[in-house]
């Protein structure tokens, strides 16, 4: 139970050092999904440069993405890094939108969400984090996403183990705080936020809003 308070009173202290985060940074759901996967191994700012030059080419669009040739694809992305891995992604998520979906994200979001993320995870070049970003931000499911700051974060703070795996971690902070997508959305925000300012690989704990934990 300390440690579910712990976890509660976290997300508390982010969001009254922060405030509101309002993330995911997209126009459509669709640019959401092409974020989520071009973010895989890069900085979020990289990906943005890729985005640019896919509304250059009026590419956040279904059924252009799907009729580009994927060496074409992978040039325009670039920016994103392993952009050769990452258009080939791509194309699998839209084969997949289209052949299940009938080419719209719509259709997926009266799913029940552990279908649609089995289903998401059975593309290949999609993982957990992955899935559950777009389940979160892009569908507004009840998903909670982790990362590399929720792992380091949660481990400094000796709230889970060194070798915690992706569901551990994700399973502590889901037992934490209110099923709420809105919470979901906000307390993955602000860890990436606090991760970033403060629980860096090397820590500035110094004025981090985390710095002293509750007794």
């Amino acid at each position: 139970m300390k440690i579910k308070r712990k976890i509660k009173d976290f997300y508390l202290r982010l969001f009254k050092h922060y405030g509101q985060q309002g993330w995911w940074p997209a126009d459509s759901r669709l640019e959401c999904i092409i974020g989520a996967i071009l973010t895989q191994n890069t900085s979020w700012r990289n990906v943005e440069k890729a985005i640019i030059n896919l509304k250059k080419e009026k590419l956040i669009d279904i059924k252009k993405l799907n009729l580009i040739p994927v060496n074409e694809l992978s040039n325009i992305i670039r920016p994103s890094g392993y952009h050769n891995v990452k258009a080939k992604r791509l194309k699998n998520f839209i084969k997949f939108i289209i052949e299940n979906y009938d080419a719209k994200i719509e259709n997926m979001i009266n799913k029940e969400t552990e279908i649609l993320r089995t289903e998401l995870l059975s593309i290949n070049g999609i993982g957990p984090e992955t899935a559950d970003t777009i389940l979160l931000y892009a569908l507004e499911k009840r998903a909670f996403v982790v990362d590399k700051y929720t792992h380091r974060i949660l481990s400094r703070h000796g709230l889970i183990p060194e070798k915690a795996n992706y569901k551990e971690m994700q399973e502590l902070i889901l037992d934490s705080i209110e099923k709420n997508s809105y919470i979901y959305n906000e307390f993955h925000a602000l860890i990436v936020k606090v991760g970033k300012e403060h629980c860096k690989k090397s820590p500035k704990c110094n004025g981090c809003p985390l710095e002293y934990d509750l007794g």
